[in-house]
């Protein structure tokens, strides 16, 4: 019997990272098998911003993202921080981000509107490549109207990344006057030209 405490070295392992569209009722799963860490995290959201939302939501100028408050987009990642910067200058949006109270996690809805019905798609399936994993997160259905869209990651995403204070001072990071240690915005640095 294979579990998931005994990663199989020529199968690899599936990181699954996901992105749930509320307004829509729709998943977007990328499914790494690197390592989940900040890179990881926000390069999924990167992924569903350019492949669905940019087209999507033509308009918007703010992102809003909630997300649990430990693991790869924990809310004292520095290195989370740091890659929403980037992606905040890359589309040119603010990005609002509202972390769940340790403890919490339960109910963001991505675990019950997403996962949960990931995980009953796939069941008494065995899960034997990357590949069965992805067409199976693809093919979770309900009849509510979800739909989900899943693809492999293949990039390397290293571990131990460290920010450093100036690295830290360039982020435009607003905190909120509620919970600013959980709620913030990122907004892009303006660059003057002369």
């Amino acid at each position: 019997m294979k579990v998931y405490d005994f990663i199989d070295k020529e199968a690899g392992k599936a990181i699954p990272y996901g992105v749930y569209d509320i307004a829509n009722n729709e998943g977007w799963v990328s499914v790494g098998i690197s390592h989940d860490t900040a890179c990881f995290a926000v390069a999924t959201i990167r992924t569903w911003w350019n492949e669905i939302g940019k087209s999507r939501f033509e308009t918007a100028k703010k992102i809003l993202i909630t997300a649990d408050g430990g693991g790869s987009n924990s809310a004292r990642s520095r290195l989370w921080k740091k890659e929403l910067q980037l992606l905040a200058e890359e589309t040119g949006m603010e990005i609002m981000v509202s972390h769940f109270p340790p403890g919490t996690s339960k109910w963001n809805k991505i675990e019950h509107r997403l996962f949960s019905h990931i995980s009953m798609n796939w069941r008494a399936t065995p899960l034997t490549s990357i590949q069965i994993i992805v067409d199976l997160i693809g093919a979770t259905k309900t009849a509510k109207g979800l739909k989900v869209s899943a693809k492999i990651d293949t990039g390397d995403y290293e571990t131990g990344k460290k920010v450093t204070d100036e690295e830290m001072k360039r982020i435009n990071i607003i905190k909120s006057e509620f919970h600013g240690q959980w709620n913030y915005t990122i907004k892009p640095n303006i660059v003057q030209l002369i």
